[in-house]
């Protein structure tokens, strides 16, 4: 038994059953034995897309500098990254900024980090980047008193999903308890969530019983909105998910392997896929406007990953395999491949217009 799993069989013994959503923060953010604030787990569990090749990075630095141009070159700018990782995407995208000296001295860069761990990391990848790096643990603390860029990679499939299960009684919210056997088991609440289905996409209010349906908090998508229409800012999200659907896609990975959801809780990455149609409504009730999605291989070809890859090859023929490789893994569908499965929203200030990628 995990030093997580103790806490949580103690607050379930107390309080009952708890909801998925209450389990999935508790294991990827408790302060002292949450998944994310006690390791590094980039290429030990997972890779992320910055991971595979600096072309990814180099590509959102370039949509940054291009907003920043539509933003009329302000003077100052903020550019923010949720859930940075090891620093790497920004590494990659202060790097290819430096064509634009303009932009790179408008910078100064806000880290929203909640892992002391990644946090070191960042701050080992970043410490001769020359612009100013600051680092906050929620997005609450970014300064609200310049423009905003905010870059989230692979950020919003780890907030908290809740799930519902459709039973001849209505939608019951599913729990997390302790079994009959004795282990942690999933459960549902014994009582009906009252007027659930009037607050579903009128496609989905007459799913068939045991249908599985998941939803975030809007709260997060609007203060990211809010902050980008009080600030004039434009956000880039790239994550794998879909535009609203039954279904459960909560999992857990370990070692790049899929493990149990609720076995050895800490020490196993959960996630689940983001609804960007969900996300995009909530951004919209704020005031910001939403573009896209589109997938993540649409988006990299309008920023030009193809002509990247030719110079980077050309440049260093002994590498064109292994760029051949990255590329290919980025854009291309499948089982392996990263450019179907994952997509790209935008959400912006109106008064910015198109943005790049998204025209």
């Amino acid at each position: 038994m995990t030093p997580l799993e103790a806490e949580i069989r103690k607050i379930i013994a107390v309080d009952g059953p708890m909801p998925v959503a209450q389990f999935m923060a508790l294991a990827l953010g408790h302060p002292a034995h949450g998944y994310y604030t006690t390791r590094d787990p980039l290429g030990a569990d997972f890779i992320t897309a910055p991971e595979i090749s600096q072309m990814f990075g180099e590509l959102i630095g370039l949509w940054a500098a291009a907003v920043w141009q539509q933003m009329e070159k302000p003077r100052r700018v903020l550019l923010v990254e949720l859930g940075p990782g090891r620093g790497t995407l920004m590494a990659d995208t202060l790097r290819a900024a430096k064509i634009m000296k303009d932009f790179r001295a408008a910078l100064a860069v806000h880290l929203v980090e909640t892992s002391p761990a990644l946090q070191r990391r960042q701050e080992q990848a970043l410490k001769d980047c020359g612009v100013p790096v600051f680092w906050h643990r929620d997005l609450a603390q970014v300064p609200q008193c310049d423009p905003l860029i905010v870059v989230a990679n692979e950020f919003f499939d780890a907030l908290p999903v809740h799930q519902a299960v459709r039973a001849k009684s209505g939608w019951h919210e599913r729990m997390v308890g302790v079994g009959d056997d004795g282990k942690l088991t999933l459960a549902l609440a014994p009582d009906p969530i009252p007027g659930f289905s009037a607050g579903l996409p009128p496609k989905l209010r007459d799913a068939p019983v045991g249908a599985v349906y998941e939803w975030r908090s809007d709260a997060f998508g609007h203060e990211l909105a809010a902050g980008l229409v009080r600030q004039s800012g434009a956000a880039l999200i790239v994550d794998y998910g879909h535009e609203g659907g039954i279904g459960e896609t909560l999992q857990g990975v370990a070692q790049q392997t899929f493990a149990s959801a609720l076995e050895r809780p800490g020490e196993v990455d959960l996630s689940a896929h983001v609804d960007f149609s969900a996300l995009a409504r909530a951004a919209e009730k704020a005031g910001a406007r939403a573009h896209g999605p589109v997938p993540q291989a649409e988006l990299l070809r309008r920023l030009g990953i193809e002509a990247r890859a030719a110079r980077l090859k050309a440049a260093a023929p002994a590498r064109a395999g292994e760029i051949d490789a990255a590329l290919a893994r980025l854009t291309e569908g499948g089982p392996r491949g990263m450019g179907e499965l994952f997509k790209a929203l935008a959400l912006a200030d109106p008064k910015l217009g198109a943005l790049p990628g998204f025209g």
